[in-house]
């Protein structure tokens, strides 16, 4: 279970991140929503380890690890951009990180083979980065954080830039691998829906404050997460759709 303690972090004497604290039992995936600007950012990269706390304490089976390095947290933040290696295949960008880890080559090869199969990647496996489209560097980014099983995987609005029809793919492919793999998961968003289909739990994060719901409907019947707005939308577009037939 990772767990998360009263976190505080301030930058220039501006209060970011306010007593932030939760739990996440080992393969959920806990939705965060919230607007940009709200701290969504900077909560990931303090639990990555790519930012210090000022206070709090973050662990991992009841294990402190928040005076640990980013390497040995093996918690991993996959940024809304691919961020592949432009010189690396699409086999070798997943390998990256089992190579590191001196995983053997027979290992490697068993690891990236069914990681491109679960990803549909197949055929793509020798192309450069510069040959893919935006969802297929998307599914790369996303198989070289899940190939060597992470602890805990930092999503920070993975999916934003891409068109809707990719990006609803996308959370397809994610829910598949997250129950594949077992992956405990933080996914950030700023879209409602996207929420909705990617969460076990779910949580707001409004001005550095983090609310965790205990369960869906709670958390879709709060006015504050805007998802009554968005359902008074599609029923006022239904209705006008009906209208107009």
């Amino acid at each position: 279970m990772l767990r998360v303690n009263s976190i505080e972090k301030r930058f220039d004497k501006q209060d970011v991140l306010k007593k932030i604290s939760f739990s996440l039992s080992e393969g959920e995936v806990l939705a965060v929503l919230g607007k940009s600007g709200c701290g969504k950012t900077t909560l990931l990269k303090v639990l990555a380890g790519l930012e210090s706390q000022d206070l709090g304490e973050i662990s991992w089976d009841n294990q402190p690890v928040h005076q640990l390095s980013a390497a040995e947290r093996e918690m991993v933040y996959v940024f809304q951009e691919p961020m592949l290696f432009p010189h690396l295949n699409v086999f070798e960008n997943i390998a990256f990180g089992l190579r590191i880890r001196k995983y053997s080559e027979t290992e490697v090869q068993q690891k990236v083979d069914r990681m491109i199969m679960e990803l549909a990647l197949e055929g793509h496996e020798r192309k450069l980065p510069s040959q893919l489209s935006g969802g297929q560097k998307q599914r790369v980014a996303f198989g070289r954080a899940v190939v060597f099983s992470p602890r805990v995987l930092l999503l920070d609005e993975p999916f934003a830039s891409l068109d809707p029809q990719t990006r609803s793919t996308m959370q397809q492919v994610f829910l598949k691998v997250a129950r594949d793999y077992q992956i405990t998961a933080l996914f950030v968003t700023h879209d409602v829906k996207e929420a909705l289909v990617i969460g076990d739990q779910f949580a707001l994060m409004e001005d550095g404050q983090f609310t965790v719901y205990k369960d869906k409907e709670t958390f879709v019947k709060d006015p504050v997460t805007g998802v009554q707005r968005e359902l008074l939308f599609w029923k006022e577009i239904e209705h006008k759709s009906i209208e107009i037939r």
